[in-house]
């Protein structure tokens, strides 16, 4: 008969991971960066950390898995991906004591002083080495055996990088599969993420999207800059539009999983940015360009918004890259993705901090209210604020019930607030006040009572509603609660194993 007083090493453990798991997923998605290697002068691992610290990044991707990087990078919480290079994955998934090695001298040896949280296994192993594609998953089967062996399994996971050259059509994204070539392979590794809890990851770039589509696709359907009317871009199957090319090229990788039949395999971005600078026939890769899409892309991944077919799936993304990697081979812009050139300099100045809590007070828009067109009709309004609340960065915490802009009989109000805090937000930056032709400016001051629209030169002069100071604290009080009860309803579950 089952002591139910006595818990059991194997559920013990399965309580811990399950405990685990809601912590990370809880914690909202979060941005890093790739650090790369091919730099003919590579600041020194002192200095690369001094720059992660200064720029609050928090998570960082090594291509490698360099030991004086890992010392540098000891007792500073900063969560590090490892990899496996694509040269070393041969011999690793051919051997389990090859495989145990590599995880006691490069892994285990520097825990828990350095915060190592997942081993990137090869890079784009299908596309760029094919031969090796016979070793992927016996490479991660053994790296998992020796996580487990060393007691790191719950808090160190696996998973390898793909390239979206797997994808065969990759839009409209709900008809999505992954190239037929590799369905065995697929299959194997669909099913290890499944058991082991780990991520897909992906290395989305939408600028090789927008360059390969050859004007398929606008320039700013790329940049997630706002839509004009006539470039409206819809998944004909499921009616759900999208406002740019990330989040597409995620959702056709959760498709692509789905029609393989797996399900609640998390997708987490590990490569994507943009090129400040090209050739001369590479006209979309320069400094405004790459500005814009990076900016955009902290501001979106940090709302936790989701995608269109995901909205509850926060797909945490690394930013390519640290530093231009003046010996890439290829044209000019493979050798600038970097935000930092080799000598530490900026390309441009970029902020990892949350965008959406930064403030919308600038002196050059104060008296200008973008504004909810009232003969609009509602479904395209809603369709509007659902973006500006959603991919578009919003703060709309005081639009929620109970608070100050809330009236939830007058769409027009409520997605004018909407509207009004996303323009002030990233007017300087490229944004829009267009909603797909469901708003305008305006210089009559739509505040009301307590709700203040950013840019009111009102009493109270805050050019912010009060309530909730952001976006950030609504979905991290909805996160607390979803954790509460998850709980609540698993705890008792699990205990019984």
């Amino acid at each position: 008969m089952l002591d139910r007083n006595s818990m059991s090493p194997r559920r013990l453990q399965a309580v811990v991971m399950l405990l685990m798991l809601m912590i990370f997923n809880a914690s909202g998605a979060f941005v890093g960066i790739n650090i790369g290697t091919q730099v003919s002068n590579m600041p020194s691992p002192s200095d690369i950390v001094s720059i992660l610290k200064a720029k609050k990044i928090q998570h960082v991707r090594l291509v490698n898995s360099d030991h004086q990087m890992l010392v540098a990078l000891a007792n500073t919480g900063i969560e590090v991906m490892v990899g496996v290079p694509n040269d070393q994955l041969l011999r690793v998934g051919q051997s389990r004591p090859t495989a145990a090695d590599w995880i006691n001298k490069n892994v285990a040896a520097y825990l828990p002083a350095t915060n190592i949280t997942y081993i990137a296994v090869g890079d784009e192993v299908l596309t760029a080495i094919p031969n090796a594609a016979l070793v992927l998953v016996p490479a991660l089967q053994f790296l998992q055996s020796a996580l487990l062996a060393a007691n790191l399994n719950t808090q160190v996971k696996l998973s390898s990088p793909h390239s979206m050259d797997m994808i065969t059509k990759a839009f409209p994204p709900s008809t999505a599969t992954f190239n037929s070539t590799w369905s065995s392979v697929m299959s194997q590794y669909l099913q290890f993420l499944k058991s082991s809890g780990s991520a897909f990851m992906l290395n989305a770039q939408p600028y090789y999207g927008y360059v390969k589509g050859q004007g398929i696709f606008p320039l700013e359907y790329a940049l997630f800059r706002s839509l004009n009317p006539n470039s409206q871009i819809a998944d004909p199957n499921t009616n759900l539009f999208y406002t740019n090319m990330f989040d597409a090229m995620v959702d056709a990788t959760y498709s692509s999983m789905k029609a393989m039949n797996f399900t609640d395999i998390p997708v987490m971005v590990t490569a994507s940015g943009w090129p400040s600078h090209g050739g001369r026939n590479e006209p979309a890769a320069d400094v405004d360009n790459a500005l814009a899409y990076n900016s955009n892309l902290i501001r979106h991944v940090l709302n936790n918004s989701g995608t269109p077919s995901q909205p509850n799936n926060q797909v945490s993304t690394y930013l390519f890259e640290l530093f231009n990697e003046d010996l890439r081979a290829g044209p000019d812009s493979e050798k600038n993705w970097g935000i930092m050139f080799i000598n530490a300099s900026a390309v441009y100045s970029l902020t990892f901090e949350d965008v959406a809590t930064t403030t919308t007070d600038s002196p050059a828009l104060r008296g200008m209210f973008c504004v909810a067109n009232s003969s609009a009709p509602h479904s395209a309004l809603k369709q509007s604020l659902d973006w500006a609340c959603g991919p578009g960065s919003a703060n709309c915490s005081a639009i929620q019930p109970g608070q100050p802009c809330y009236k939830p009989d007058d769409i027009v109000a409520v997605a004018s607030y909407a509207f009004n805090d996303y323009y002030h937000r990233t007017q300087a930056s490229g944004g829009t006040c267009n909603f797909n032709s469901t708003a305008s400016m305006s210089s009559t001051d739509p505040s009301h009572g307590t709700c203040i629209f950013a840019g009111s030169t009102g009493a109270n002069g805050s050019g912010a509603a009060s309530g909730p100071v952001s976006q950030e604290s609504f979905a991290s009080h909805y996160q607390s609660c979803w954790w509460t009860h998850l709980v609540a309803a698993l705890l008792p579950v699990v205990l019984l194993l």
